[in-house]
């Protein structure tokens, strides 16, 4: 687990996670570009720098084992954080691609309290397979179930390419509306093309909701 920031008197927080074949490094380096001295960032890395080896739209039994490991280790840096003075409302969590769809379900799952999510071309893994056939919306997987309990009111940024080769749209309305049904203040930015990358528009929605905390 990497750091950027003070270790002390960090106005707010926030846990960033790679995506696959990044590294923790390269994650924080947003931070240089997001020009934010007060905040502490956090950043765990994942074993071989994948948090799972396969699509996040793969069945629930492929997925689980991964999720688990990878939420646990999002639990001890927010763990990390208020350790060190940070209130659990001070904290976000934030990712890329995988570390973005990794972002969304620790958001989804066990983020009550927390300030909020910002997911950079990533989307809901989701709780369980749901009835259903593969589905081109959803590149040829299978629906999956979004059963999340309690109120999630902080806020949500959720963006990715109109054409985004790993991250179907369907799966982002249905990030959203999931967020927005836990109580969340949901805003998506639908980048126009394709692409799979951070853009401007995401690094301002970084700083902006961060200045805020």
């Amino acid at each position: 687990m990497m750091r950027h920031g003070p270790q002390a008197g960090a106005t707010a927080g926030i846990v960033l996670l790679h995506g696959r074949g990044g590294s923790a490094a390269d994650i924080l380096s947003l931070m240089d570009h997001a020009a934010l001295p007060q905040i502490a960032a956090i950043a765990p890395e994942a074993p071989g720098n994948s948090w799972w080896p396969t699509s996040f739209l793969a069945p629930s039994a492929q997925m689980e084992p991964y999720v688990t490991r990878a939420l646990a280790q999002v639990d001890q840096a927010i763990a990390t954080l208020q350790s060190e003075g940070i209130p659990r409302s001070h904290i976000w969590l934030s990712g890329f691609s995988q570390g973005a769809c990794l972002a969304a379900e620790a958001f989804a799952r066990n983020g009550s309290g927390l300030a909020g999510l910002l997911a950079f071309s990533g989307g809901l893994i989701g709780t369980a397979d749901a009835p259903g056939t593969p589905s081109e919306a959803l590149y040829g997987h299978t629906p999956k179930r979004f059963d999340y309990a309690g109120k999630r009111e902080g806020r949500v940024w959720l963006s990715v390419h109109e054409r985004d080769p790993h991250i179907p749209l369907a799966r982002l309305r249905e990030t959203a509306n999931s967020f927005i049904a836990l109580g969340a203040m949901v805003e998506t930015r639908i980048h126009p093309g394709a692409g799979h990358g951070l853009m401007q528009d995401d690094l301002a929605a970084l700083r902006q909701f961060l200045n805020r905390s």
